[in-house]
């Protein structure tokens, strides 16, 4: 066996050391993430069912008044501290971080997908509720998108691939 130089091994313990973090980091980003979609989710959903679909859809639209958005940001805000469970600072630090970066991915995603049209065409609160649902998903694989797995949902009467169905 050949001796290595100690550079290679020191920058071979540094890579899995960044890997680790970069690995824990993700983990975190993604909880952290989940938690500010949950709590925007939520406090759409409970405007939708106060009949406010206007005040959403001006939200989603990013034409709602100041006034208005600052509330919506708050209650959500407000939920997404009692979701994380930190305190103090820590916690306005990740509200402070984490809430503007998903209402903007999720505003991305509701013009991109087509969605605000769909809310505007169909204003009843049953059909607003599903297009919510609909706007959360395609939010989150914005969010956290799939790592290269190639893995997707599939319907349920869905033919499943060969590899996957037992053999005669």
């Amino acid at each position: 066996m050949k001796n290595r130089p100690i550079w290679i091994t020191l920058l071979g313990n540094m890579t899995k050391a960044t890997g680790l973090a970069a690995w824990q980091t993700g983990r975190l980003f993604r909880k952290a993430a989940a938690a500010a979609l949950d709590s925007v989710q939520e406090v759409l959903r409970a405007e939708v069912k106060k009949g406010n679909i206007r005040l959403v859809q001006d939200f989603l639209t990013d034409k709602a008044l100041p006034a208005a958005r600052a509330l919506l940001l708050e209650r959500m805000a407000a939920r997404l501290l009692v979701r994380i469970g930190l305190r103090g600072v820590l916690a306005s630090n990740v509200v402070g971080w984490i809430l503007p970066f998903v209402v903007e991915q999720l505003i991305k995603v509701a013009h991109r997908s087509g969605v605000l049209d769909k809310l505007k065409a169909h204003p009843t609160v049953a059909d607003s509720l599903t297009r919510l649902d609909e706007l959360k998903k395609a939010a989150w694989k914005t969010l956290v998108p799939d790592a290269g797995s190639g893995a997707e949902l599939l319907p349920d009467d869905a033919e499943l691939p060969r590899q996957l169905t037992a053999k005669p």
